[in-house]
């Protein structure tokens, strides 16, 4: 362990009075800036764990280590350090060892399990699987480990008298058989093994033609409870169930959850909790199947017997996230997603008024407890990147401070709700960002951001994107149309196999709302995002004529060139069905590649090369369709790229191609375009 500060407020007083002026946002700033994630409370609530994400700018690369805080905030201390990252640090039950998960030294860049002694000394690893660990929960007796052990890979390259032999051909045979950053999936499954922390032996708890997922050890020792989708073919539905298994080689998984729809899907992040005494099982409970992202998250309760299960929030029309337990056991604490923020929560078990215990215009997006009560919670606001804090009587009490010497440097743009309505009277919310140099009465350019998801949403939270877009001269415009998450299922589902009308309509009365406020030029718009976000841009340029400049970042067009070449198989077949049945359909959502005739709007496309979540072929395409009819377009590629683009020098990239396609056509007014209303279709 090496200390890196102790007394840290006098630290950051000092630099605060050394600090030069505050000045705007740049891209050499975002290099700087210091992204805290994952805490985790020890087990006396005396120190948090957490990690720490930076930028190596010379080797073109982010890394991620591992710090301490003490739970007066007095002492912080960097526990781990190098070239190579760690990441999910959790405390053993009896606060001697923190484990965590890195590649350190391994040949196929795979996480391994690790060990680190809290009393000092290095870091130890006790794994070496050729399929890696993607997750682990630690046992009671803080001496075994239930371990997520991903199936090593039939296919890779093996050694033969020292040399390589060649890769076998990719032979593909499941229903859903992409998956962005895994690649192309084969048989390989995650399964559950345990792990003997002293004499690192390993027993495999479950196998099969399946995924298993999130395990957790009840208090008592005797059962795991995990996530699991089975059946004839789990690849064609979303029913993820919970199972209990004992901890014992041999032992059977039985079912504990029979709801036909996602319970604890892994993609939630949504750990399963144990109660005190090991006799319930909270969890999230998604919609039915049929409604795949569009159902709404509540939570539930199931005994270790598997009777029992109960939906404690039948009532609440909010997605909650990440139940635990109180100490005590008579109440579950949980994150509660609500109308651009997220809070901590807590309801009793036996049901009854939700209690807000941390709320305001801020972003929860994680929490860790301790045995005697004590809650530490990881939050942002718009003008304050994630930190870790303390639940204290007076307020939130700041844990850490990892960016606080580098806000003093800056002059951010402020960021305001807003909330208006959208051409059918529905009211919709969302937020401007103004420039740092804001100037009433002064009408501004502006951009247009739109979220991914669909079901998602924009929040108070901190977003160095609409800070360099205000930075350089634009009011940032960032509404949450229909399909957004935070208002309700009727909200979310409003989209459902309707992309591109309701959700259109809202954003375009973002727009009409800051255009009526008197700062935004009407005659100098641009609009883009990623993902949906890109898939939405695309439908606006293609319903209306009045942006000069527009962003389109890994979106799709055409639904059916979508079906069989991305991840969504599962989705499309649920939303639209299948093509050769309901063609019509297809066509219906494929609106802004069907017309591309309609669009004048100068585009850049932006993709990365390896993405299989949205494949660049839907860029293309809209960038063919463009440069066919002659409209300003530029498509931009990144090599080694999955969805979400990873690699520092992209992402800087990005940002400046943002900036600068903004600036070239709709700055100063732009020539294609004019600020005519929605064309419709």
């Amino acid at each position: 362990m090496r200390r890196i500060l102790f007394g840290l407020g006098f630290l950051v007083s000092a630099a605060l009075l050394a600090a030069p002026e505050p000045r705007p946002f740049t891209l050499d700033d975002a290099v700087n800036y210091r992204r805290v994630s994952a805490p985790d409370l020890s087990p006396d609530g005396s120190r948090v764990a957490y990690q720490v994400r930076t930028t190596d700018a010379k080797e073109d690369k982010h890394e991620t280590h591992l710090w301490m805080t003490s739970w007066d905030g007095r002492e912080t201390v960097r526990l781990t350090s190098g070239k190579e990252s760690e990441n999910t640090p959790r405390w053993s039950p009896d606060g001697r060892y923190l484990a965590f998960l890195s590649s350190r030294g391994d040949e196929n860049d795979a996480d391994e399990l690790w060990l680190l002694p809290r009393g000092g000394g290095e870091a130890e690893k006790i794994t070496e699987l050729p399929g890696g660990v993607e997750d682990f929960d630690w046992a009671p007796d803080s001496r075994r480990l239930v371990l997520v052990v991903r199936d090593a890979d039939p296919s890779a390259a093996e050694k033969e008298n020292g040399r390589k032999k060649a890769k076998k051909p990719i032979v593909v045979d499941r229903f859903q058989f992409k998956l962005d950053e895994y690649g192309y999936l084969d048989t390989r499954r995650d399964h559950l093994q345990i792990l003997d922390r002293e004499t690192r032996k390993l027993e495999v708890l479950t196998s099969g033609n399946f995924d298993d997922a999130l395990p957790s050890w009840s208090p008592d020792g005797k059962t795991i409870a995990f996530v699991s989708k089975r059946g004839p073919d789990p690849d064609r539905t979303d029913n993820w169930d919970v199972f209990a298994i004992e901890p014992r080689a041999g032992a059977v998984a039985r079912p504990l959850t029979t709801f036909e729809g996602a319970d604890n899907q892994p993609d939630w992040e949504s750990r399963l909790a144990w109660s005190p005494d090991s006799r319930w099982v909270a969890y999230v409970q998604g919609g039915p199947d049929k409604l795949i992202y569009y159902g709404l998250h509540k939570l539930a309760i199931v005994g270790a017997d598997g009777k029992g299960e109960r939906v404690l929030t039948p009532d609440l029309d909010l997605n909650v996230l990440s139940p635990r337990f109180a100490p005590d056991g008579k109440s579950i604490l949980f994150l509660l997603e609500e109308d651009q923020a997220v809070h901590l929560a807590k309801i009793a078990v036996a049901g009854g008024p939700v209690e807000r215990l941390v709320g305001g215009r801020r972003v929860l997006s994680g929490f860790t407890t301790a045995r005697d009560g004590r809650i530490a919670f990881l939050s942002s606001d718009p003008k304050t990147p994630a930190e870790v804090y303390a639940v204290d009587p007076a307020g939130p009490r700041a844990l850490t401070h990892q960016n606080d010497a580098w806000l003093a440097g800056l002059r951010l743009g402020a960021v305001e709700e807003t909330k208006f309505k959208s051409k059918d009277g529905t009211e919709i919310h969302g937020f401007l960002v103004k420039p740092p140099d804001f100037q009433p009465g002064r009408r501004y350019p502006a951009v247009l951001r739109i979220h991914g998801g669909p079901v998602g949403q924009h929040e108070c939270s901190f977003d160095e994107e609409w800070q360099w877009f205000a930075a350089n001269g634009y009011v940032v415009i960032a509404a949450n149309p229909r399909g957004s998450s935070g208002r309700g299922e009727k909200f979310q589902t409003a989209i459902y196999a309707d992309w591109g009308h309701r959700d259109v309509e809202d954003v375009l009365a973002a727009v009409d709302d800051a255009v009526s406020r008197g700062i935004v030029d009407p005659d100098r718009l641009a609009v883009g995002g990623w993902s949906y976000g890109g898939m939405m841009t695309n439908y606006v340029i293609a319903s209306t004529t009045r942006f000069k400049a527009a962003t389109s970042g890994a979106g799709t067009s055409n639904a059916l060139t979508g079906y069989g070449t991305d991840q969504y198989i599962r989705e499309y077949e649920q939303e639209l069905g299948t093509p050769w049945k309901n063609t019509d359909a297809y066509l219906k959502v494929s609106f802004p590649f069907l017309h591309a005739d309609r669009i004048s709007t100068p585009t850049l496309f932006l993709c990365g090369d390896a993405d299989f979540n949205v494949p660049l072929i839907n860029s293309e395409q809209m960038y063919q369709a463009l440069r066919s009819l002659g409209v300003p377009t530029e498509l931009v590629i990144y090599p080694g790229q999955h969805h979400g683009i990873s690699k520092p020098s992209f992402q800087r990239d990005r940002l400046e191609r943002y900036v600068a396609w903004y600036d070239k056509y709709a700055k100063a007014g732009g020539s294609a375009g004019s600020s005519g209303a929605a064309t419709g279709h």
